[in-house]
């Protein structure tokens, strides 16, 4: 089998250990959350720079500017899907609605049951990550991900968690669930950066 065509030259197509993923796997932990349009809020809280907590309900969410971007996932099970078009809400559409205090360097992501991932904020504020919506034109299913997942395409996908509530922004690192439970701090797949055992000084906080 030949070895996977580069981008531009640049780097391959998969990620080192990754292989090519025809369909859409569903994966997670715990039970598929029951979406109540009337209780659901999605809030970005912690150092903002006015201070204050920001929310919107689903209706307001839903009418925020919709982009469509074309990336690829990454599941640190190691299959890759490449070229899916994902549509929602840019993250940086959020920062500039609901700016960070200046001394924010990371963000921690909020789902629901708990669940919890850290993202740097430059990971954060990256061009094609997304509060998506709708894959293929399509709105999610419940099972991945519906009424919203964070896309987080040059990291593992743990990092764009399903169901996702809410941003806390933090001047600080913090780990999240999986970080906590032995996986990579940062999530980097073209390093394979899948288990905390891997990290660098500088990657994240003591375990």
């Amino acid at each position: 089998m030949g070895q996977p065509q580069s981008r531009e030259g640049e780097q391959p197509e998969l990620p080192p250990g990754q292989r090519l993923q025809r369909g859409w796997p569903v994966t997670h932990y715990g039970p598929v959350p029951k979406f109540r349009r009337e209780r659901w809020d999605f809030r970005v809280f912690g150092a903002t720079a006015d201070g204050e907590k920001h929310c919107w309900n689903h209706e307001e969410f839903s009418a925020l500017p919709y982009r469509t971007v074309v990336a690829d996932l990454h599941c640190v099970a190691k299959f890759s899907m490449l070229g899916a078009e994902w549509g929602g809400v840019p993250a940086r559409t959020v920062l500039e609605l609901a700016p960070p205090a200046p001394d924010v360097t990371h963000v921690m992501v909020w789902a629901e049951y708990g669940f919890s991932s850290n993202l740097r904020l430059s990971d954060f504020t990256a061009e094609k990550t997304m509060f998506a919506t709708h894959r293929a034109g399509e709105l999610l299913t419940a099972e991945h991900g519906f009424p919203v997942r964070l896309v987080v395409p040059h990291l593992y996908a743990w990092k764009g968690p399903k169901w996702v509530r809410g941003i806390e922004y933090m001047t600080a690192d913090r780990r999240g669930f999986w970080e906590e439970r032995g996986y990579h701090n940062i999530g980097d797949p073209w390093k394979e950066q899948r288990y905390s055992y891997q990290e660098e000084p500088g990657d994240g906080p003591e375990l």
